[in-house]
């Protein structure tokens, strides 16, 4: 009688595993929600004009300063820099005080990584130069404005944030000495004039 019931638990044992289970809703894999981006963007401070790699100039090094206590109550998470003196230099102050380090970039790929930032969200600060950061600005989905003036346009902070569900939204400021356009030279305007009808 012992055998009898040991076999017929197996047997019923054997017949449960042949016997297919309720199939499992597949679901895929929980994505991690969007978080928010809001991206800071500026030209490297003023410059000297010392061969390829130039540093920052007297004023280039206030601007830092400048742009450091602009900055100070925006809580940014990370602070990136193309890989020149200029760059990393004007980066380094809001480094410093947010305790982050510089990150760099590669501005030959400007689209990456506008779509690596936006794949990280958060809050950064990226510098950039006089034809990156306005087209880094364009990519992200913000308003470029006008170009930079190469010569002397140092003020500019871009602002572009994208929400949750995609909302962009851009805004440009100026921050530190203000960038002054220079008056047309006499010759200029005489030589303007001389074309009217």
């Amino acid at each position: 009688m012992k055998n009898t019931i040991a076999l017929l638990i197996v047997a019923f044992a054997i017949l449960l595993a042949g016997c297919p289970s309720e199939p499992t809703e597949q679901k895929p894999p929980p994505t991690a929600e969007q978080k928010p981006l809001v991206v800071f963007l500026v030209r490297h401070a003023e410059k000297t004009d010392d061969g390829k790699d130039p540093e920052l100039s007297e004023a280039g090094k206030a601007r830092t300063e400048v742009l450091a206590e602009t900055l100070k109550s925006s809580d940014i998470e990370h602070v990136h820099s193309t890989d020149f003196i200029r760059t990393r230099d004007t980066a380094a102050p809001v480094a410093k005080a947010e305790g982050v380090e510089v990150e760099k970039y590669d501005p030959k790929d400007l689209a990456g990584f506008a779509k690596k930032l936006k794949e990280t969200g958060g809050r950064h600060l990226v510098v950039g130069h006089s034809n990156t950061t306005p087209e880094l600005a364009k990519l992200l989905g913000g308003d470029p404005g006008t170009a930079i003036d190469e010569k002397g346009e140092y003020d500019r902070l871009y602002i572009v944030t994208i929400g949750k569900d995609g909302t962009v939204n851009s805004v440009l400021l100026r921050y530190g000495a203000a960038f002054e356009k220079p008056a047309e030279s006499e010759e200029k305007k005489e030589a303007a004039g001389s074309m009217m009808f």
